[in-house]
């Protein structure tokens, strides 16, 4: 009795089990959804493994704001090679207050202003780098993520002693000046204070010596981050003219920079240049030298590395293997249908008469329309 419970409860389960199973047999193994199979799960791996490389991707983004900090100071790194002796040739800034700020933080160093083999191939690489930030903006993103304290941007020492005289001048160093416009200035003679501004001692040297040739190594602003690379870094000027003026024309945008590698405040600039030769006869006025003018610019650049997150690299992992699923079943589908009409298997249940047998022993290929029961009612 207990069995016969048994096997009722049993039966009155599966009649009201509204999903019935279905047997394996009715399931159809075949090579097509075999391939298809494999297809889509060698192009999920393929996928999954290209989304892995994009999640560990960064990119740089872009904030502005206007730059509240006008009471601290800026600093000028410098690094500037002139064809002239360092007796000859002084260097200062003076800002738009006509403040004339103290150049104790710059070396005069005496040097050859040919590069050596080594220093020259540094050169050259440099100023390819140079072109190609001017043409592709985007490697800007790329030295911002590659930054490393340490970094080989500077020029690299003279591999041996030269036997060349050492006639020109190697002006290095920092200085701090006032976040306001200001000119720094390389010009001949040594400055000296003036009531009225400043002045240069240039009555004691020949013009037949002014020779402003130069090479600018390096220049920044603000803190110095090497790896790097600024617009005048490289930058190479020989003088047609004894008496020529080399203008810059500089605007300086301050600029937090936070990478997963380093955190600094530093600043970025833009540049014109102009260069004319100095004739007073030909009403081309002016002093001979290097003028270097800036101007800050009053708004902040907040540059950020971002990251993709898990949860995002999540989501997009699984919307790649559901999209695959889906869409290998939908051709595959559609792939069978396709064949099956053109192979003429697709089946829409034909219509086969059914077989009547007589007494007399005679077959019948179509049933009658009415049974011999039927006329005789």
């Amino acid at each position: 009795m207990r069995r016969l419970s048994r096997k009722k409860a049993a039966n009155l389960v599966k009649e009201l089990d509204a999903f019935p199973k279905v047997p394996e047999s009715y399931v159809e193994t075949t090579a097509s959804g075999g391939t298809v199979s494999l297809i889509a799960f060698s192009a999920m791996a393929l996928l999954a493994f290209f989304e892995f490389f994009v999640y560990r991707e960064t990119w740089m983004k872009y904030d502005y704001e206007v730059d509240k900090d006008f009471s601290s100071k800026l600093r000028i790194n410098i690094d500037i090679t002139v064809a002239m002796k360092c007796q000859f040739v002084g260097a200062d800034v003076l800002d738009l207050a006509e403040t004339m700020v103290a150049s104790d933080g710059l070396q005069y160093e005496p040097v050859v202003f040919e590069l050596s083999p080594q220093q020259r191939l540094w050169h050259r690489t440099l100023l390819l780098i140079q072109n190609r930030l001017r043409e592709e903006h985007a490697l800007q993103d790329v030295l911002f993520k590659s930054v490393l304290k340490g970094a080989p941007t500077a020029l690299p020492p003279r591999e041996e002693d030269p036997d060349q005289p050492l006639s020109s001048c190697r002006i290095h160093g920092h200085l701090y000046v006032n976040k306001v416009a200001g000119n720094f200035h390389i010009t001949v003679g040594k400055a000296i204070p003036h009531p009225r501004g400043h002045a240069h001692l240039a009555a004691l040297v020949s013009h037949d010596t002014y020779n402003f040739s130069h090479r600018i190594d390096h220049l920044s602003f603000g803190e110095e981050i090497p790896g790097i690379i600024n617009p005048l870094d490289g930058t190479e000027k020989i003088c047609l003219d004894h008496n020529q003026m080399f203008q810059y024309f500089i605007t300086i945008v301050p600029t937090k920079l936070q990478t997963h590698k380093i955190s600094a405040e530093t600043h970025q600039y833009s540049v014109t240049e102009r260069e004319r030769v100095i004739n007073h006869a030909a009403g081309s006025h002016g002093v001979s030298g290097i003028f270097m003018k800036y101007d800050i610019s009053s708004l902040m650049v907040t540059v950020t590395e971002q990251h993709m997150p898990l949860w995002q690299f999540l989501v997009r992992l699984c919307g790649i293997i559901g999209g695959i699923f889906s869409t290998t079943g939908m051709l595959h589908g559609l792939v069978s249908f396709l064949v099956d009409v053109v192979c003429c298997r697709f089946k829409l249940g034909v219509y086969k008469p059914k077989e009547a047998t007589f007494q007399d022993g005679y077959v019948n290929s179509q049933t009658p329309l009415l049974a011999e029961s039927d006329e005789h009612n």
